[in-house]
């Protein structure tokens, strides 16, 4: 099988199945006083060292989660009913536009059925916040600003720094929503300013199931669920040992090799826009290859194309019966093909946001794939062209 869909999940790296093995053969409830809790918590407490340090965080920062949706969700819910606790004139919550639904749903929740005042900033055509929107949006009445370090559809790096730059003014504290990012950019939790951000395990060579809300110490941060009182009382449940380890050796071997990394990959994606462009692309009216052209704003291993009058599902299919792995987009809407809303919002029509192609690369990628894609692209590309004119 050729993958290149690294964007939805990763290759489980040796070092992190070995963590979680190790780290399950100890017995005992990390919130336990017994001897065998105390070894538990050991675990917990030295993985959470070792992903603070990786992110730039102090330890008590970080709060794990069971992945990036939980910590969205505490973050955006968390955060607002803090701040409305504090000041109930604080509706207005802010997000972009292309935020994953992880950030919007829960946002939009808060506006259907808790009165939030909420602001979807838009974004230009290659998926990027328009700064004056988010300088207009950001008032004295705003809980919170939600923007994501780059985006998982297209790989546009958002102007993160503008965002905490205006919300500082006005003591607005920002969340972003990291998990695309740490693999690839340099994510720094204290130096980039921000109060709360999302990692998530699966991500960056660790196990499904185990994430993180790094978050400033006494952030308002009211809990999601309630329980044990884990976690500063802010996450309630028993702490995960094994996903703890295996995301820490994950993060840790991530980090080491994050600039070599996105070295390669921007080559390898460079290779593979000029050789899909050549073999399929320029048969197809319209094709085109979405997202920032500037190196320094975009992720180097996605592509993202709008193909016209090729549906995703159909494309998606011969891809796969072809032996290829890849995706229409971000992987986590309940596995139904829906027209992307980060392309809508990127100024495509609704058909053709539907008919959108992500290609994602990751550590395991090689020119290899890069070859065995193109082999197949043209072929599936007409054939699903022909199935979405009936």
């Amino acid at each position: 099988m050729t993958y290149l869909d690294h964007a939805a999940t990763t290759p489980l790296r040796a070092s992190a199945r070995d963590a979680w093995l190790a780290a399950s053969e100890e017995v005992g409830n990390p919130s336990s006083l017994h001897a065998a809790g105390r070894r538990a918590r050991a675990i917990v407490e030295d993985a959470r060292e070792s992903i603070a340090a990786a992110l730039g965080a102090d330890a008590p920062e970080v709060i794990l989660t069971s992945g990036g949706t939980e910590a969205d969700n505490l973050a955006v819910k968390g955060l607002h009913w803090g701040r409305v606790a504090e000041d109930p004139e604080r509706r207005r919550l802010v997000v972009s536009a292309v935020e994953h639904h992880a950030v919007l749903d829960p946002a939009r929740w808060l506006a259907a059925h808790e009165d939030a005042d909420l602001v979807e900033l838009p974004v230009d055509p290659a998926g990027r916040v328009e700064t004056s929107a988010l300088a207009d949006a950001i008032t004295a009445e705003t809980s919170l600003v939600s923007l994501m370090w780059a985006n998982n559809e297209v790989g546009a790096v958002q102007p993160l720094g503008a965002a905490v730059d205006a919300a500082a003014a006005l003591g607005v504290p920002v969340h972003t929503d990291a998990v695309q990012a740490v693999p690839y950019l340099d994510v720094h939790f204290h130096r980039s300013g921000v109060d709360a951000m999302t990692v998530s395990a699966h991500k960056l060579g660790g196990p499904v199931g185990v994430g993180a809300l790094v978050a400033r110490r006494g952030l308002p941060l009211a809990p999601v669920a309630h329980g044990g009182g884990q976690q500063r009382s802010v996450r309630s449940g028993t702490l995960d040992a094994p996903g703890a380890a295996a995301f820490a050796a994950a993060l840790a071997e991530t980090v080491e090799e994050r600039a070599a990394e996105r070295t390669r990959l921007e080559a390898l994606r460079d290779r593979l826009v000029a050789r899909v462009r050549a073999a399929a692309l320029d048969a197809v009216p319209g094709a085109t290859a979405t997202g920032p052209r500037d190196p320094a704003q975009r992720l180097p291993g996605i592509v993202h194309l709008v193909i016209p009058e090729v549906r995703a599902e159909p494309l998606l299919f011969l891809l796969d019966a072809a032996g290829i792995a890849a995706s229409s987009g971000s992987a986590c809407t309940a596995g139904v093909v829906q027209s992307s809303h980060v392309a809508i919002a990127m100024g495509w029509s609704e058909d053709d946001a539907a008919c959108t192609l992500r290609l994602s690369l990751g550590r395991t990628s090689t020119a290899e794939d890069v070859d065995a894609l193109v082999a197949a692209l043209p072929d599936a590309v007409a054939r699903a062209r022909a199935a979405s004119a009936r």
